[in-house]
C-alpha cells in the first residue's frame, strides 16, 4: 500500500515587530543559559569518573583523539568515537585529568541544555503559540533524563539534544520539502551511529523513512512532492557518508585502544534473537524499559506513547505529525529491543528494568505527553491517561513476572535507578510497586491539572511538570561541601610522571580502567609476569609475592585495595607514593 501524504499550507504569518522579533531570540538564550546554570551547579563537586568503565572509556578515547596518550582498553566494552570527537578539544588546553573532567562537565551541560531551544522549535513546528512552547520546553528540560547524565562524561549527555534536532530536521523535510533539513537528518543520524550503538537504530529508522519518502505519492502545494524527494535523496546521501565516516574513526579507535578486541555485544544479540530463551529475555527486557521511561517521566511518556499510536493508525493526521509519530515509535522500540538483547546478563536488577538506554527519547515523549494533555478534550486526557496507567502496569506486571525473586536477590545498584529512588524514596533495594503508584499519582495530578482547563490547559499542566522536576533536581543536588581530601585518602595509587607505568593484567578491572585515565602522560602499560623494561613504577596485585630483583615494594595498598606498587631503583625517586 502507497503512503499518502496530505499538506496544508499555512498562511503567512504576519511581519513580527522588530521588539517581538528580537524578543525571540533572547528569550531562548537566557533560557539556555539558566539551564547551563542549574547543571554546573547541581555538580559542581564532581571532580573525576564515577560511572567506569564506561566514563573513562569515553575520556581516554577523547585524549587519544587529542594526540594525548591512549591506554590498553582489550576486552571492556567499545566506547564509540563520535561523543569523544566531541570531547577531544578538552585535551588540547590541558592534560589534567581533574581539570579535563570539570571540562567535560560544562561541555555536558552545554549540549544538553541545548534540549532546550530544540524543544521550543519542535513545539512551534507542531502549532504550539510561542510562550506555551516556551515554558513547555523550559519545563521539560528540567527533566531526570536531561539532568542526570549532563554532568557525567558519557554519551548520555548529549543524545537527547542530537534527537530532539534529528526530529525538528525531519520534520521540516516531510513539511516544507526542505533539501537542507533532508540532509541535515541524514548526517544527524549518521553522527548518531558514531556516538552511541543506539544510534545504529536512528540510522536504521531514518534510511526506512526517507526510502518511503521516496516512493510515496504526495499532494499538496505544487512542487512540494518533488522537492520532498530531493530532500529524501539528500539526507540518504548524507546519512551514508556520515555512517561511513563514523565506521572509519570507530575503526581506528578501535584498533588503537582495544587491540585485543572488545567485548562481542554483537555477538551476544545475533545469540540472543536466534532462540526462544534470548528472545524471552529481550522482550521482557524491552518492557522493563519501557516501564522505566513511562516511570521516570511521571506518566506522561505513556500519555504520548497513546498519542502516537493514534497519530499514526489515524488517517486524517497530517503527514508530517504522522512521520514524527512513526519515526520516535520505531526509534523507541527498536532501541528498547536490541539494547536488552546486547546486554549481558550481570547479576543486577538493571538487567530486568533499565532507564538510560530510552533516556535519549524520554524528553522526545514528555512532549508529546504534553501536547495531548494541554491541547485535547477532556475524554481524550482521560483516555490517554488511562492508557499510560494501563501501559505502566503491564510493563511492569511483565518484570515482575520475567524476573521473579531476582528483583530482590540481584545486585541493586543505586546509579541504575535515580527516578525510583527519588518515587519510592527507598534508597537500597528495588521498589517497583511503590514506584509505580508514585508515577501514577503524579500522572493524576497532571491529567487533574489539564481537565481543570481543557484545550488550554498549559499553565496547570506545567506548573505541576516544573515543580515535580525543581524537587528531583534539589533532591540530586548534593546536600553539603565535600569535605577537603586528606593526603592519601584515595583508595587508588597516587602516581606522577614522567617514568613509565606498567599494570599487571591480574589487577581488578575497576582500578585498571580509572588508572587509565589517571596515567595522563603516557599509556599506561599492561603486562603479564615481569614487569617490562624501562616501567619506572609497576602496580600488582597484593599477593604478587616479593619484588624482583631491581624492584622495591612500596607498601602502599593492599588486599582491600586490590593493589599494591613496586618502583624501579632504575629511576631514581620513582613515580609513586603510597596512600
Amino acid at each position: 500500500m502507497t503512503t499518502t501524504f496530505v499538506e496544508r499550507v499555512p498562511a503567512p504569518a504576519p511581519r513580527m515587530r522588530r521588539r517581538g522579533r528580537s524578543r525571540s531570540w533572547w528569550l531562548p538564550a537566557i533560557g539556555w543559559v539558566a539551564q547551563v546554570a542549574l547543571r554546573l551547579w547541581l555538580f559542581r563537586q564532581h571532580a573525576g569518573p564515577v560511572a567506569n568503565p564506561d566514563e573513562t572509556g569515553y575520556l581516554i578515547a577523547a585524549r587519544w583523539l587529542a594526540g594525548g596518550p591512549g591506554a590498553d582498553l582489550t576486552g571492556f566494552t567499545f566506547y564509540q568515537g563520535g561523543y569523544a570527537l566531541l570531547l577531544a578539544p578538552v585535551f588540547w588546553f590541558t592534560s589534567d585529568p581533574a581539570v579535563a573532567y570539570r571540562l567535560v562537565v560544562a561541555v555536558g551541560s552545554m549540549v544538553a541544555a541545548g534540549a532546550f531551544p530544540l524543544a521550543y522549535l519542535l513545539l512551534r513546528r507542531l502549532g504550539t503559540g510561542p510562550r506555551a512552547a516556551m515554558a513547555a520546553a523550559f519545563a521539560g528540560g528540567l527533566s531526570p533524563s536531561l539532568l542526570l547524565f549532563s554532568g557525567l562524561a558519557l554519551a548520555d549527555a548529549v543524545l537527547p539534544t542530537l534527537i530532539l534536532a534529528w526530529l525538528v530536521a525531519l520534520h521540516d523535510l516531510v513539511a516544507r520539502g526542505s533539501v537542507r533539513a533532508g540532509a541535515l537528518a541524514g548526517g544527524l543520524a549518521g553522527y548518531a551511529m558514531a556516538v552511541h550503538l543506539r544510534g545504529t537504530v536512528v540510522l536504521a529508522v531514518t534510511l526506512l523513512a526517507m526510502a518511503g519518502m521516496l516512493i510515496a505519492r504526495r499532494r499538496g502545494a505544487a512542487g512540494t512532492f518533488f522537492a520532498c524527494r530531493r530532500g529524501a535523496a539528500a539526507g540518504l546521501v548524507a546519512a551514508l557518508a556520515a555512517a561511513g565516516a563514523a565506521t572509519v574513526l570507530n575503526r581506528a579507535l578501535s584498533a588503537a585502544l582495544y587491540p585485543g578486541g572488545a567485548r562481542d555485544l554483537s555477538g551476544l544479540l545475533a545469540e540472543r534473537v536466534s532462540g526462544l530463551d534470548g528472545q524471552a529475555w529481550a522482550l521482557a527486557g524491552a518492557a522493563g524499559q519501557l516501564w522505566y521511561l513511562i516511570a521516570a517521566t511521571w506518566g506522561l511518556a505513556g500519555v504520548g506513547l497513546a498519542g502516537a499510536v493514534a497519530l499514526v493508525t489515524r488517517r486524517s493526521t497530517p503527514g508530517p505529525r504522522r512521520v514524527l509519530a512513526a519515526v520516535l515509535l520505531a526509534t523507541t522500540l527498536g532501541i528498547a529491543y536490541a539494547s536488552s538483547a546486547a546486554l549481558p546478563d550481570e547479576h543486577r536488577i538493571g538487567n530486568y528494568a533499565y532507564g538510560r538506554y530510552l533516556a535519549c527519547v524520554a524528553l522526545a515523549w514528555t512532549l508529546a505527553g504534553l501536547l495531548v494533555l494541554a491541547r485535547a478534550g477532556r475524554g481524550t486526557v482521560v483516555r490517554h491517561a488511562l492508557a499510560a496507567a494501563g501501559l505502566l502496569a503491564a510493563t511492569g506486571g511483565v518484570v515482575v513476572w520475567y524476573a521473579g525473586d531476582r528483583l530482590q536477590r540481584y545486585a541493586f545498584i543505586a546509579f541504575d535507578f535515580p527516578e525510583v529512588i527519588f518515587l519510592s524514596r527507598v534508597r537500597d533495594s528495588f521498589d517497583l510497586v511503590a514506584a509505580s503508584l508514585a508515577a501514577l499519582a503524579l500522572l493524576a495530578g497532571l491529567a487533574g491539572a489539564a481537565l481543570l482547563t481543557a484545550r488550554g490547559g498549559w499553565p496547570g499542566v506545567l506548573a505541576v511538570l516544573a515543580a515535580v522536576n525543581l524537587v528531583f533536581a534539589a533532591d540530586l543536588a548534593p546536600k553539603s561541601a565535600p569535605a577537603a581530601p586528606a593526603a592519601g585518602s584515595d583508595w587508588l595509587p597516587v602516581l606522577t610522571g614522567p617514568g613509565r607505568v606498567g599494570v599487571d593484567r591480574r589487577v581488578p578491572w575497576n582500578v585498571r580502567a580509572v588508572l587509565a585515565y589517571r596515567v595522563s602522560w603516557t599509556e599506561a602499560e599492561l603486562y603479564d609476569g615481569t614487569p617490562p623494561a624501562g616501567v619506572c613504577t609497576a602496580v600488582v596485585p597484593p599477593g604478587s609475592g616479593p619484588a624482583p630483583a631491581g624492584w622495591a615494594a612500596t607498601g602502599a595498598g593492599g588486599a582491600r585495595q586490590g593493589w599494591t606498587t613496586w618502583v624501579s631503583d632504575r629511576c631514581p625517586g620513582g613515580s609513586a607514593r603510597g596512600r
